[in-house]
């Protein structure tokens, strides 16, 4: 077994001076801050390898350790053979539960005089190093999906105007295979958060457990170390897609190298690939984009001998989750406070919900098409999203029942009842609706009408009705007149007798 260093070579040195000055190991452990036993083990790999204060000048620290520490009976940098393939351990240690100690039962099966565990995992360890930063980091297949924006951004052109407009670009890197999504968005507000979210997963296929997202506004409102909160929308799109939302802690730079080392990468190897291209249009960036990261994920990596994708297809596309089965749509949620006329207000324009909701708060889910209202977690109404025409959405059924008579009254059916009185009472009810701004603001008053003249008989009904053409009275209160004084049934004045014209008579022209 290795032996286990429990100091730095500077401490071993003062270890040696202390101890050849006649300082007691345990007043050593103190003035170095190691134990008692290790002190003395310390001294004792010193002795055993002819070492004693003072030290050579030219002894080094690195040169001190082999000799203290080497294996007994083994040449330092010498291994054993046959050597474990590195790399290939290094792709099935991503697998899912899969262990380094799992890792070298198998080694030993297939090589009975091979390396000891304790030296398997030294030389493994050893091989990491040599890896870069982000390799180094154990992820699990399927576990992990890191995105970011790149702090760079992607120049385009408008066409018309000339205007050269930045793209943010979204960068996203799977935890084991280091599969690489990036696209170009105008901004990073909610709606292209999200909908990137839904592009990067149908580019992988498949779901992670896990995304872990910077702390930008987009993701979180409020970043904590222990109860971060989640945007509203941006956690309805995880539900969607039945994925965790873990953001990493604020100045931790490690909770993210991954993504930070491929922005990074995809800076370089994207942005870098189109500096010299001219974009006019988003979509003619982005299918750019797309040809360069089949070129990025296709290409060998250094050390694990693979790409990319053959990682991906081995080892992390197995692991995640299958896409839901309904497409992901963009639904952004707001609180709303539902007034007194039972409505809600959205974007200037307004849509009811149950009357006995007034005054209460729901949530409300906007997509493109649709406006929902949600109390205590229950659907409640549901409106087509309105861009025009009038401002209020009303479902008869949210109204109280008194409402709900009234509302059902349209022009139409005033004009069909009275007509089944008679065409004066139907012509009646038709001024009266047509002398009004808004018929319905004659509503009232047809009903007035049509209940007072429910007992009266359908002769005398007409007689009103012509008579209140006659004379214009087009108000309850004329047409009541009318019916309470009998003006209706007074007899028509006899016509006045024709003049007389002959040449005797005078006319009044001969007065002047």
């Amino acid at each position: 077994m290795p032996a286990k260093r429990e100091m730095t070579m500077r401490q071993m040195r003062q270890v040696l001076r202390l101890h050849a000055s006649g300082t007691s190991d345990r007043e050593i452990g103190r003035t170095v801050g190691a134990a008692r036993s290790t002190v003395r083990d310390a001294i004792k790999r010193a002795n055993a390898a002819g070492l004693a204060w003072p030290l050579p000048e030219e002894l080094t620290d690195g040169e001190l350790e082999r000799q203290l520490f080497a294996r007994t009976g083994a040449r330092i940098g010498q291994r054993r053979q046959p050597e474990p393939d590195w790399p290939a351990l290094a792709r099935e240690l991503k697998r899912p539960g899969v262990t380094l100690t799992i890792l070298h039962e198998e080694y030993l099966a297939d090589h009975p005089g091979g390396y000891s565990y304790s030296r398997f995992c030294d030389l493994f360890r050893e091989f990491e190093r040599r890896l870069s930063p982000t390799m180094r980091q154990h992820h699990v297949a399927g576990d992990k999906v890191f995105v970011d924006y790149s702090g760079k951004k992607l120049p385009i052109v408008d066409p018309l105007t000339g205007e050269i407009r930045a793209a943010e670009i979204f960068v996203a890197v799977l935890g084991a295979s280091n599969l690489t999504y990036a696209e170009a968005s105008w901004t990073q507000r909610l709606p292209d958060w999200c909908a990137s979210h839904a592009r990067m997963f149908e580019f992988f296929g498949g779901v992670p457990r896990l995304v872990v997202p910077d702390n930008l506004k987009s993701a979180v409102h409020k970043p904590s170390f222990y109860d971060p909160e989640v945007n509203r929308t941006y956690g309805r799109l995880a539900a969607h897609y039945q994925v965790g939302i873990l953001p990493a802690r604020v100045r931790k730079p490690r909770d993210k190298a991954k993504v930070e080392s491929g922005v990074r990468f995809a800076q370089g190897y994207v942005l870098g690939r189109l500096r010299h291209h001219t974009f006019f249009s988003l979509a003619q960036a982005n299918a750019a984009i797309r040809e360069i990261l089949e070129r990025l994920n296709d290409a060998p990596m250094r050390r694990l001998g693979i790409s990319r994708r053959q990682l991906f297809d081995a080892v992390e596309k197995p692991a995640l989750r299958p896409m839901p089965a309904e497409p992901y749509v963009y639904a952004e949620w707001r609180f709303a406070r539902v007034g007194l006329d039972y409505h809600i207000e959205i974007d200037g324009f307004f849509y009811s919900v149950p009357f006995t909701l007034t005054g209460q708060q729901v949530d409300v889910r906007i997509t493109e098409r649709t406006i929902e209202a949600f109390h205590r977690g229950s659907r409640v109404a549901a409106h087509q999203r309105r861009y025009g025409g009038t401002a209020h959405g009303t479902n008869i059924e949210h109204m109280p029942s008194a409402h709900r008579r009234y509302a059902a009254w349209t022009p139409a059916r005033f004009r069909s009842w009275a007509a089944s009185i008679g065409p004066h009472t139907e012509a009646l009810i038709t001024a009266i609706l047509a002398a009004r701004r808004h018929p319905e603001q004659g509503f009232r008053t047809c009903i007035g009408i049509l209940k007072r003249m429910r007992a009266i008989p359908k002769d005398r009904v007409e007689a009103v009705a012509a008579k209140a053409l006659e004379i214009g009275a087009l108000n309850y209160k004329s047409i009541v007149s009318i019916l309470e004084t009998g003006r209706d049934k007074a007899a028509p004045k006899a016509p006045e007798p024709p003049v007389i014209t002959h040449p005797n008579l005078r006319g009044p022209d001969y007065f002047h």
